[in-house]
């Protein structure tokens, strides 16, 4: 008699679902009682999807190509997918296979037979299925007769029905895979691999908290590992080998994973040590007899229990929510979380080219700086001088067992302990691997830009404004931008927001005018302003090291510089390199001068300023632009009322005209001058004046967090006798002192009447919010002749200023506060030491909301 089928289906939560039916089994029955419509892909759906018509087995190529394209779509995002199909053929299961496989897919079948008659009776009554009895024979036939070679086909679970009883009762629930422990929350510590080192781990465990005591129980040696409370170890294998005391290594581990506060993934050298106990055919080799010979001197507990704990070692351990992986050797981001013979064999070996190296090993190819994950990958295997972050991902072993460390990374504190090795246990056959001396591992990674990283449809989450949406078309002219004209794009990790000016003066005769910005801010909760000269000229973002090896180090720059200088745009500021070098000299004495280094404890400085004059960098608008305006217009207007003097010396009434004309003539020659304290000639780097008003970041800080006067006090400070730093003016203002206001308005019509451009108002604090939430980090108040040279000599003429009143701000106080957003987005990632990729996503986002059609003169 045949044994009743299981009706409970335990199936895992990551799996590709085939179902396996006759026509008229009930298999679409079936998907709709157990899964979710969005897990279910069925034949007919998809026929009538490309045709309108579920039973138009004419389409059924095209049908069963859709079908493949939207379960390979949720398998590559990890999500259960289920065929509803005959799949009665094993040619026609092939596929699901080899699809499971690609993206480490479990396949399950589960097979539907509830009988010919059944499947007969069913097709019987349904008008659509206008075929004989022999269809559902043949196919029940062929299903019976390839039951017995699922398994070999692929199939890593086979459930089967065969009565409509089972059917019925048949319930699915699903299990995580072994890999999965996403729920477990930690907090964690990681351990490289220990390779025998049996009194480093032990010493290692004491500095994390660990306490160990160790017993004899009927000649059994015991140990119980008591951690910290809620800790847990996880061991990212290899355990075993070369070291002097591999048994009491798997003592603890196996200690700890028994009490369930430990994990251990396998390492290559715990299969090996598997196999070799299974009896199979291994080579003895890489330390392999030392725990051999060590093994066979201990109590028999252990290498009875030693099998069971080797065979239930999994290639990966995931989590933390997802937020952390381990594996002894590396894993790929598609590989997280899933289950193949590819995945345990890359969590085991990493990835190889295929080369053997001088010292006869396998050459291993740099997955890690391909990785794009966001989930953390912490893996041994491959033994490094010293500890290093690459994209997300970091290497712990540093080769205790060699001479090196045993080390172990606390998460999610993300803090490296270490304890250093007793002695060299073995040699090395292949030198212990380590970055560039100048450059990090990370900097190494970032050699390259991957076009992947910066193109397209940008969504990017940050932390001021949340979540920012670059266009396809915006973020493809920053690309365009950048490869042409941007400088090196190491140096590049941040770039300046836009800033708005206040709304349209209340006073007939003005465009801009201080009131409104104290408004403006006023109406917002913010209590006190800071004010500051608006000095005409160019916008730089500085990048000072102390010295080359710290740009080489903490930038990742392969030259001799010592930091550098760049536009809004990202463009280089000087085009002549020494005269940036000499003006990076005078910023480092300056900064050494302040006690800066010393005091901020860091090596670098990143500084947000103006560099004067503004013909240094602007000197050909102005001769192409700007000088041709002012020439033609001045000669144009001229002639006009040279015109009219004749007209009124012939007795012609033409006094409105010619008072229109002068008028004209009058607002022309102030244009002709506007711009003349703004430039000078520039022959060296004492012609330049350099105003810093932001310190932007320095090593382990951005200093958004300071409020303004703090940033202005430190700029102060800069400034000397004897240094390019000039100093900027500026005061506080409380917004609800009437006097205070008006004294600053006062300050202001006092700047720009004497040819200043204006002055910047911000809110005391860096980082401002409202009711609504983040309001502007700051609005520039323009002086009447400033705006002269911005929207034209007669801007201010009645009727133009009429029609300039009308302008709106909306779109410019946006990209202002999404560049704001990004730019501190981009710091925070660079002081974090996140990968160039990711800084430069900020960037590139700045750069490309630029491309937003705002009017320029704003």
């Amino acid at each position: 008699m045949r044994a009743p089928d299981k009706t409970d289906l335990g199936i895992p939560d990551f799996a590709l679902v085939v179902l396996i039916g006759s026509t008229g089994s009930g298999k679409t029955s079936f998907a709709a009682k157990h899964f979710l419509p969005t897990e279910v892909v069925s034949s007919d759906r998809c026929r009538a999807l490309v045709s309108d018509d579920e039973t138009n087995q004419d389409v059924s190529t095209d049908a069963f190509e859709l079908m493949r394209e939207i379960v390979g779509k949720r398998l590559k995002h990890r999500k259960l997918a289920v065929i509803d199909a005959t799949n009665v053929r094993a040619a026609d299961r092939k596929a699901w296979i080899e699809l499971a496989r690609k993206w480490h897919a479990l396949p399950v079948a589960v097979v539907i037979d509830p009988g010919v008659d059944v499947c007969v009776a069913r097709n019987a009554s349904r008008p659509d299925r206008p075929f004989g009895a022999s269809v559902a024979h043949r196919m029940t036939d062929e299903i019976r007769k390839g039951l017995g070679g699922l398994q070999r086909e692929g199939f890593r679970q086979v459930w089967t029905f065969a009565s409509e009883a089972s059917i019925d009762a048949a319930k699915v629930s699903r299990q995580p895979l072994w890999t999965d422990k996403r729920d477990d929350a930690g907090p964690f510590d990681l351990i490289g691999d220990v390779h025998g080192c049996a009194e480093e781990l032990q010493a290692l465990l004491g500095q994390l908290g660990y306490s160990l005591a160790w017993s004899q129980d009927r000649g059994e040696r015991n140990v119980t590992v008591t951690p910290p409370q809620g800790r847990k170890i996880v061991f990212v294998g290899d355990l075993v080998d070369r070291g002097p005391n591999s048994p009491d290594v798997l003592r603890i581990a196996m200690s700890m994973v028994a009490a369930g506060t430990a994990y251990c993934v396998q390492g290559n050298h715990e299969r090996k040590l598997g196999r070799w106990l299974e009896g199979r055919k291994v080579t003895v080799g890489h330390g392999l007899q030392e725990t051999i010979d060590q093994l066979d001197t201990q109590d028999r507990g252990l290498r009875e229990a030693l099998p069971a704990f080797l065979g239930g070692l999994r290639s990966h351990v995931w989590l933390d929510g997802g937020r952390l992986a381990v594996a002894h050797a590396g894993l790929k981001e598609e590989m997280i979380g899933r289950g193949s013979g590819a995945v345990r064999e890359f969590a085991l070996y990493g990835e190889t080219t295929g080369e053997i190296d001088e010292f006869g090993l396998p050459v291993r190819a740099d997955w890690a700086t391909a990785y794009r994950g966001k989930t953390t990958v912490v893996y041994g295997h491959t033994p490094m001088l010293s500890v290093e972050w690459v994209n997300n991902t970091i290497c712990i072993d540093t080769g205790c067992v060699f001479g090196g460390k045993l080390t172990a990374l606390r998460w999610p504190e993300r803090e490296l302990v270490e304890v250093p090795a007793i002695q060299t246990w073995a040699e090395p056959v292949r030198p212990l691997g380590a970055s560039s001396p100048d450059k990090s591992a990370q900097a190494d990674a970032d050699g390259v830009l991957d076009y992947q990283d910066v193109s397209g449809r940008r969504w990017i989450e940050t932390e001021l404004k949340g979540r920012i949406v670059v266009a396809e078309e915006n973020a493809s002219a920053a690309l365009e931008v950048m490869s042409r004209f941007a400088l090196a794009p190491q140096w590049l990790v941040y770039l300046p927001p836009t800033m708005s000016p206040p709304e349209t003066s209340s006073q007939s005769d003005w465009l801009e005018r201080p009131e409104e910005a104290f408004a403006y801010f006023r109406e917002r909760g913010v209590a006190q302003v800071v004010c500051e000269e608006k000095h005409m000229g160019s916008r730089a973002i500085i990048a000072m090291c102390r010295n080359t090896e710290t740009a080489r180090g903490r930038f990742g720059v392969s030259s001799d510089e010592r930091g550098a200088i760049w536009t809004r745009t990202g463009r280089a500021f000087f085009s002549d390199a020494a005269m940036m070098e000499a003006l990076l000299d005078r910023l480092g004495s300056s900064i050494g001068a302040a006690g800066l280094w010393e005091e901020l404890q860091s090596d670098w400085l990143l500084l947000d300023a103006e560099i004067m004059p503004w013909s240094a960098k602007a000197s050909s608008l102005i001769e192409s632009q700007y000088a041709p305006v002012a020439t033609a217009s001045t000669a144009g207007l001229q002639v006009s009322r040279e015109a009219l003097a004749r007209a009124t010396a012939r007795g012609v009434d033409v006094t409105a005209l010619r008072a229109r004309f002068d008028d004209r003539a009058g607002r022309a020659a102030k244009y002709a001058t506007a711009w003349a304290p703004y430039a000078w000639p520039v022959s060296g780097v004492d012609d330049l004046r350099v105003a810093p008003f932001h310190l932007l970041a320095s090593e382990g800080r951005v200093w958004f967090d300071r409020d303004h006067i703090w940033h202005m006090k430190l700029a102060d400070r800069l400034a000397n006798d004897q240094s390019v730093i000039t100093r900027t003016r500026w005061r506080t203002v409380d917004l609800i002192d009437t006097t205070a206001c008006t004294e600053a308005i006062a300050w202001w019509e006092m700047l720009t009447g004497s040819g200043g451009e204006g002055m910047v108002v911000k809110p005391c604090d860096f980082v401002s919010r409202g009711k609504k939430g983040l309001i502007q980090p700051a609005l520039k108040v323009r002086g009447r002749e400033y705006l002269r040279i911005i929207y034209g000599a007669e801007y201010d003429a009645p009727d133009n200023l009429a029609r300039l009143r009308e302008r709106s701000l909306n779109g410019k106080r946006s990209l202002a506060l999404n560049e704001f957003a990004l730019g501190h987005e981009g710091l925070k990632r660079f002081v974090a030491r996140e990968p160039l990729r990711r800084i430069h996503e900020c960037v590139f986002a700045v750069l490309a909301l630029e491309s937003e059609p705002i009017d320029p003169r704003l």
